[in-house]
């Protein structure tokens, strides 16, 4: 089995915010040379996650006010008693930090309008990372 491992870095500008990482998890398929396998895409932050939807800017900005609905930054968490990003840390644990997805001849399989995204929930940053892994035949 081949296992191929790449780390991505990327700054954000807003405290909330899509960033469209598709076009460089596809690289990392093929630059693995694996043919059939999994990709797992995941974010070592406690306050960002990783997601599967449309490129389309009106839906980006959707799912960017739910976030904000759901996980209120003035929601009376305990945790920002320590540090004023409780709201963050809630969205990355209820939405996740990583997606799992099929590789097949040597593509990734996701649907016609799935784009792979990094969600920021406490930016802007400076420097966030994903680890792509490719793992299979």
């Amino acid at each position: 089995m081949k296992v191929y491992f790449k780390e991505l870095t990327f700054s954000t500008d807003k405290r909330y915010q899509l960033v469209d990482i598709t076009y460089e998890v596809e690289k990392a398929v093929r630059e693995s040379g694996v043919k059939d396998g999994l990709c797992l895409v995941f974010a070592p932050h406690a306050t960002a996650a990783i997601v599967a939807n449309e490129h389309e800017g009106g839906l980006m900005q959707d799912i960017l006010r739910k976030i904000q609905e759901e996980f209120p930054r003035d929601g009376g968490w305990l945790h920002n008693r320590i540090d004023d990003n409780a709201a963050a840390h809630l969205g990355s644990a209820f939405i996740g930090a990583d997606r799992v997805f099929p590789v097949r001849g040597g593509r990734l399989i996701r649907g016609t309008w799935q784009n792979i995204f990094l969600v920021e929930m406490d930016g802007p940053r400076y420097r966030r990372r994903v680890v792509i892994e490719v793992m299979g035949e």
